[in-house]
C-alpha cells in the first residue's frame, strides 16, 4: 500500500489517498485523542459511479464516524469504475440494463447476473486484500464493519470475511437469485436501509433478501422516498449500530 496524499480535515480527521497495486482508495483516521486503541475500522462501499463522484458522500460519512465515534474508515475504487480499466462484459451488461429500463421491459435474470456477479467476484477479493493491509497499519486493529455499496458485494463480504463483525447494507441495487442462498449463510448483525419508493429497486426482492439473511440480529429501516432520499438521521442511526457492535467486540478482545 502506497500513500499518495494526505490532508487534515475538520475535527482533526486525517484523510490519506492510497494505491494498492492498481486499486485507488482513501483512508480516514480520527484525531489521536478521540480514537480508541485499537481503532475499529469501517469499510465504506459505494455504487460503481467512481470515487470522485461519490467522494462528498463517502467523506461525509467517514468524518462523522471519526469525529463522533473515533472510528477509522476506508473505501476503494470498484473494478471497472472511475479511472480503473473497463471490461467489455460489464459495459455490455450496463447497456442491456439501460435498454430494458428505457423500453419499460422487465430486467431479466441474465442481465442481473451479468451485471452483478462478475463485479462481486472481482471486488470481494480486492476488499479482503486491502483489509489485511489496513489492519497492519499502526493504530488500526479492528474490529471491522462494512457498510453501503452494492448490496451483493456486502452479502458476499459478510459471508466470507470473518474479520467483519457487523454490516450496514443499502437495499438499492439489483440482486442475482444466487445471492439469496448466500444471504442465508450471513450471521453477523445487520442494519439494512430500504427506500420504499426507490424507482430502481424491486421492493419485494429487497424484503425477500432481508428475510433470507441468517443473522439472528437484523434490523430493517424503511423510509419513504426515492433512491437518493435517505434521511439524514439514518447516518447517525447507522453509526450507533456500528458503535454498539464494534465497541462491544473490541472490549471482548
Amino acid at each position: 500500500m502506497h500513500f499518495t496524499s494526505e490532508q487534515r480535515l475538520a475535527s482533526g480527521v486525517l484523510e490519506r489517498a492510497f494505491s494498492f497495486g492498481d486499486i485507488p482508495g482513501i483512508l480516514w483516521t480520527p484525531a489521536p485523542a478521540s480514537a480508541p486503541a485499537p481503532t475499529p475500522l469501517i469499510l465504506i462501499g459505494h455504487p460503481p459511479l467512481g470515487l470522485r463522484r461519490m467522494y462528498p458522500r463517502l467523506a461525509g460519512r467517514a468524518r462523522h464516524y471519526a469525529a463522533e465515534y473515533g472510528f477509522a474508515s476506508a473505501t476503494i475504487e470498484l473494478p471497472g469504475s472511475g479511472e480503473r480499466p473497463r471490461w467489455a462484459a460489464a459495459e455490455q451488461a450496463r447497456a442491456d440494463l439501460r435498454r430494458a429500463m428505457e423500453a419499460g421491459e422487465p430486467v431479466g435474470d441474465e442481465i442481473v447476473d451479468a451485471l452483478i456477479l462478475p463485479l462481486v467476484d472481482r471486488a470481494v477479493p480486492e476488499w479482503r486484500a486491502v483489509l489485511g493491509t489496513l489492519l497492519e497499519l499502526p493504530g488500526i486493529g479492528g474490529p471491522v464493519g462494512y457498510e453501503g455499496g452494492v448490496i451483493s458485494v456486502g452479502v458476499r463480504l459478510a459471508r466470507v470475511e470473518p474479520r467483519i463483525v457487523a454490516a450496514g447494507l443499502f437495499a438499492g441495487s439489483l440482486v442475482p437469485a444466487v445471492m439469496y442462498e448466500e444471504a442465508r449463510r450471513v450471521t453477523v448483525p445487520l442494519h439494512v436501509l430500504l427506500q420504499w419508493d426507490d424507482e430502481g429497486n424491486d421492493r419485494q426482492a429487497a424484503l425477500d433478501l432481508f428475510d433470507a439473511f441468517g443473522s439472528t440480529e437484523k434490523t430493517l429501516h424503511a423510509n419513504l422516498g426515492g433512491h437518493t432520499g435517505v434521511p439524514q438521521f439514518e447516518l447517525d442511526t447507522g453509526a450507533r449500530f456500528f458503535a454498539r457492535h464494534l465497541n462491544r467486540t473490541a472490549h471482548r478482545t
